[in-house]
């Protein structure tokens, strides 16, 4: 039977509202879905906020395990400000009968390095306990003027240690210019304002200035501050102070550090005590849920490649 134009119309208005539902539902589901994905994270937080109290509560003596990770600068991954209110918070627990630094950095601002390794000082002498510094994969320059205020430092065989040296570096482009016929327009107030200009020839009484009054007294502070941490546990290697670095095993043989370990064996060998509780830098939501979703697709990715017998092929770098 013919139908009319009305009746298409009528089907085609109906078609578009039961799809319009359909997706109107499917809003909906998605929404659920990615507030109870907020709820999920927010009671995970809580659940190990839980735990970390009671932990916290107990009267038998722990570890505070605090971990820093990073390159070390003002408002950086590793910053004095956050870093020293972190290991506030570990040194003044009753029950934290000693704290175990568990580092990894390639070092940073000589300033931010300072001021913790100063705090660490002041801490110890406060609460009158031990401090350890546990190194990852490396620990160098900064990061290496910071472990200097422990009482004895760890690391692995292949831990990357050293680096007692300041660096300051620029480039030249003066001859670069010049063949591209460019002209340096410089305006300054005060002689030597722009002595770090990369477009200006060098001036040796600059270079000389930055060597004598910068550089090298920035690395007699860092050696000082070694040489107070360490003591005679230095050897006199002519290369200590050098900028060199060395792997964890030659590290302690040259008196950089104490033993090959790792906060495990630390905890439970040298301090005499099983149990540790984290502290670490706080995450922000956004971090927390990135997180969560790259370990969830991790976990997915490794376990679709598992039932491919194909996991050797993510593991050739491991060992």
């Amino acid at each position: 039977m013919k139908r009319t134009a009305d009746e298409q119309l009528a089907d085609i208005a109906q078609e578009f509202v039961r799809q319009n539902k359909s997706k109107y539902r499917w809003r909906i589901i998605f929404s659920i879905l990615f507030v109870g994905y907020f709820i999920f994270i927010y009671y995970i937080g809580i659940s190990e906020n839980g735990v970390l109290n009671t932990a916290l509560k107990k009267e038998s003596p722990f570890v505070a395990e605090v971990v820093l990770s990073g390159t070390i600068q003002s408002s950086g991954s590793i910053d004095a400000d956050e870093t020293i209110e972190l290991l506030y918070s570990a040194f003044k627990l009753e029950n934290a009968k000693a704290i175990i630094l568990r580092i990894n950095s390639p070092g940073g601002s000589p300033v931010q390095s300072s001021r913790i390794y100063k705090a660490i000082i002041r801490l110890k002498k406060q609460f009158d306990k031990k401090f350890y510094v546990v190194v990852e994969d490396v620990c160098a320059s900064g990061c290496y003027y910071i472990a200097s205020a422990a009482d004895e430092i760890y690391a692995d065989e292949s831990s990357i240690i050293g680096s007692i040296g300041v660096i300051m570096s620029s480039f030249g482009a003066v001859d670069a210019i010049k063949k591209l016929g460019i002209k340096r327009r410089l305006y300054t107030a005060g002689k030597y304002k722009g002595l770090l200009d990369s477009f200006s020839p060098e001036n040796e009484k600059i270079l000389a200035h930055i060597q004598i009054h910068v550089l090298d007294k920035l690395h007699q502070n860092f050696i000082n501050a070694v040489k107070a941490g360490r003591g005679n546990r230095l050897s006199k290697h002519k290369d200590l102070f050098t900028g060199l670095i060395w792997l964890g095993q030659d590290a302690n043989k040259l008196g950089l550090i104490d033993g090959i370990a790792d906060t495990n064996y630390v905890a439970k060998h040298i301090i005499g005590i099983d149990s540790r509780v984290l502290f670490e830098k706080e995450k922000t939501l956004l971090e927390q849920l990135t997180e969560a979703s790259i370990n969830g697709i991790a976990l997915a990715i490794s376990d679709k490649l598992i039932s491919k017998n194909l996991i050797g092929f993510l593991q050739v770098d491991n060992y």
